[in-house]
């Protein structure tokens, strides 16, 4: 896959925004757009060209009704019952498509790790710091950028936890 000619134009306007606010708006002409949608962790690792594990999934949970976000890297699922442990909750679900909309303001597949609608509690993977650079959603699911794990982790407000399926 090739991106676009115009880097940083492809992302999302509230995301825009978000990386502004943040005093991370020197991350928007790294970021990428592809002609074909990147919406899995193998999608947007083949069209960058980097591992499966340099891949940050946004996922949304509901932890007892709850939406929580987990920054998970794509070579790894998120373990449910770890989840739980770590909330305290007495039930962890994957949220539903509308959830995830209406939580973060994204399409599954486009969600980035900040700058979404309301505000959720954050959960990052000890495995996203294997890597000198992530590359996560840049609000929909034809966006990526690169970030630092340490910047990403801090950023987006994240406590950081072992909840990968081992």
């Amino acid at each position: 896959m090739t991106t676009t000619d115009s880097p940083g134009f492809g992302a999302h306007p509230r995301f825009a925004e978000a990386l502004h606010e943040l005093g991370l708006g020197e991350l928007l002409p790294r970021v990428r757009r592809f002609p074909d949608a990147t919406r899995t962790a193998a999608e947007a690792a083949a069209a960058i060209g980097c591992e499966l594990s340099e891949i940050c999934k946004s996922l949304i949970f509901a932890a007892d009704g709850v939406p929580v976000l987990v920054l998970m890297d794509g070579a790894s699922r998120v373990d449910l019952e770890r989840v739980r442990e770590e909330l305290g909750a007495g039930k962890v679900t994957r949220a539903k498509a509308d959830v995830v909309r209406e939580t973060t303001g994204y399409v599954i597949g486009g969600v980035p790790p900040f700058g979404h609608r309301t505000r959720t509690r954050v959960l990052a993977d000890r495995s996203l710091l294997e890597h000198d650079v992530v590359w996560a959603a840049a609000g929909d699911p034809h966006t990526v950028f690169p970030i630092g794990p340490k910047d990403l982790i801090a950023h987006a407000g994240a406590a950081l936890v072992d909840v990968r399926e081992q």
